[in-house]
């Protein structure tokens, strides 16, 4: 009975999301609603207790939404001066071969954008370029989203990570774990699960691009871009190792894509390891209508007041890129000066685990990105009317994410604590955890990172999955008698897995590119197998882990 009760909000999210197609605005929202009636008048938790833990999750989720702020905010800002148009000219004459271009852009530039970014952005970028560069609209649609997988992760400089920190950093202290050596050791064995699965994605996106979309629907069309394909996975992965090793799990996606995109360009440039004849799609005549959708508005490109040159236009990205350098590496002495700057807060209504220390100074969102959001303005002297236009659809677009981030967190800390209760019973999250110990066993490394797909699936978001099922994740590995590290890293990487057939990123993209209402079938359809692919991979580097 308490079993079936502890689920309950998880299925209601579930059947309102999936079953009637409910935002996880209101989803998330009537979970937490739920999920403190179940607390009151089930496990007869303290009003006090259980209003103080709801608190201290708005507050943990203040910190996931600074990071989001600023991330959106560097991309609304370079939108609205002309910069991102720069740099999306800057693609056009790399190279003519749609296998080539569909790596640079899609993977090497799709993973900084989610390293910077993240949040869906990579795939809403680079999917209508990758249009405006001949491709169907289906055929980016469908690349961008599987190439946005293995960055997903430490997207946002590792907005997912700090999630998993901000949902369960007490239940790992808790269990006499430290925090920093935990979290580092989430993040080396995320990059080693992902750069397993990572290494094929490039060779499997042109292989699925040529099969479905290509004159003579052949694999044997991949065979002249493996080199190159190769050459994408190589050199993002290591940047990406070492940056999880000795920087933390905010820079992994960022380093990797930005070193990737310059070694890809590089060659691409000097026809190094790129095939030797060119590949292209069909004539547009003889596309199938289902390919290209329904016709595009035209949009007046964004052109800026000013003329921006092209390292102008990347210099933001690369001030950031070094700032996170800077501050993320602790012998230099300025990691340990911006942590120290806080506003602590005392005990909430004197309630054990609920002190709360806002580092405003080191979260990502303010130092960098908003702090070059604003030298950006005199960078690419931006008139008032751009100012106000960057910062206004950015506080337009972090709105519809408070609701679900806010009220995630409060569900998971809720949930976490139901422990203070009279009747000596565990939380909701461990009786779940128990729940999936008991029907796997040993195998539980077979259904962790199924747990992140299924929350990223119906959530929309890596961060999200990983609020919501990171505690039952922990409390199901020290079940189980697993490592809780390489659980919860597995956790994550399910949950970058689950973006390229996440039903939110699925509308988005096709929105972009002109296939909503007509196109989302196809794109779930085609993901799926990828999606499942890189699961199995998943499952077996975790189990050697283990």
């Amino acid at each position: 009975m308490y079993t079936i009760l502890a689920f309950l909000p998880i299925v209601v999210i579930l059947v309102m999301m999936i079953g009637f197609k409910i935002s996880s605005k209101y989803s998330l929202f009537i979970a937490l609603v739920l999920t403190s009636c179940i607390a009151l008048f089930v496990w007869d938790m303290n009003i006090t207790d259980l209003s103080a833990y709801a608190i201290y999750g708005f507050l943990k989720a203040f910190d996931i939404l600074v990071i989001v702020f600023g991330a959106i905010l560097i991309l609304n800002t370079l939108k609205s001066s002309g910069g991102m148009s720069i740099i999306n000219k800057g693609f056009s004459n790399i190279s003519t071969d749609r296998r080539v271009q569909v790596i640079i852009l899609g993977w090497a530039f799709g993973a900084f954008i989610e390293g910077a970014a993240g949040f869906g952005t990579p795939a809403a970028l680079a999917a209508p370029l990758l249009v405006g560069l001949g491709f169907p609209a289906l055929a980016a649609a469908m690349t961008t989203l599987i190439l946005d997988s293995t960055s997903v992760s430490y997207g946002a400089v590792g907005t997912p990570i700090f999630g998993i920190q901000g949902a369960i950093g007490n239940q790992i202290e808790n269990a006499g774990l430290s925090l920093n050596v935990f979290m580092q050791d989430v993040s080396v064995y995320t990059a080693i699960i992902h750069s397993v699965g990572g290494f094929f994605i490039p060779m499997l996106v042109i292989a699925l691009m040529v099969k479905f979309f290509g004159k003579n629907r052949s694999f044997k069309d991949v065979i002249p871009a493996i080199p190159f394909a190769i050459l994408a996975s190589v050199s993002f992965l290591i940047p990406y190792i070492f940056a999880s090793f000795f920087l933390g799990f905010e820079l992994p996606s960022l380093l990797g894509g930005i070193v990737s995109l310059g070694v890809l360009v590089f060659a691409a440039k000097h026809n190094f390891l790129t095939p030797k004849e060119n590949w292209d799609f069909p004539p547009k005549e003889e596309w199938k209508n289902e390919w290209t959708g329904s016709a595009l508005k035209k949009t007046k490109e964004v052109q800026g007041s000013q003329n921006i040159s092209l390292f102008k236009a990347w210099l933001p990205y690369i001030l950031i890129s070094i700032i996170l350098v800077i501050t993320r590496i602790p012998a230099l002495g300025i990691k340990g000066l911006l942590t120290s700057m806080a506003i602590d807060l005392p005990e909430i209504f004197g309630v054990s685990g609920t002190v709360y220390s806002f580092k405003y100074a080191y979260l990502p969102g303010t130092i960098p990105f908003i702090l070059i959001a604003l030298v950006t303005i005199y960078l690419h002297k931006m008139t008032k009317e751009e100012v106000k236009e960057s910062w206004k659809n950015t506080f337009s677009q972090v709105s519809k994410a408070v609701i679900p981030l806010v009220a995630g967190v409060a569900m998971v800390q809720i949930m976490l604590h139901t422990d203070q209760n009279p009747h000596g019973l565990d939380t909701m999250l461990k009786m779940m955890a128990k729940f999936f110990a008991e029907i796997s066993g040993e195998a539980y490394v077979g259904v962790a990172p199924n747990i992140g797909i299924l929350g990223a699936f119906f959530s929309g978001s890596n961060t999200v999955s990983n609020i919501l099922f990171s505690g039952l994740q922990f409390d199901a590995a020290n079940l189980v008698g697993a490592s809780p590290a390489v659980i919860i890293a597995l956790q994550n990487v399910g949950g970058a897995i689950g973006n390229m057939i996440c039903v939110n990123n699925i509308v988005a993209v096709s929105a972009t590119v002109g296939l909503l209402g007509k196109g989302e079938h196809k794109l779930l359809t085609y993901n799926t197998l990828p999606c499942i692919i890189y699961m199995l991979i998943a499952v077996v580097v975790g189990y050697f882990l283990l």
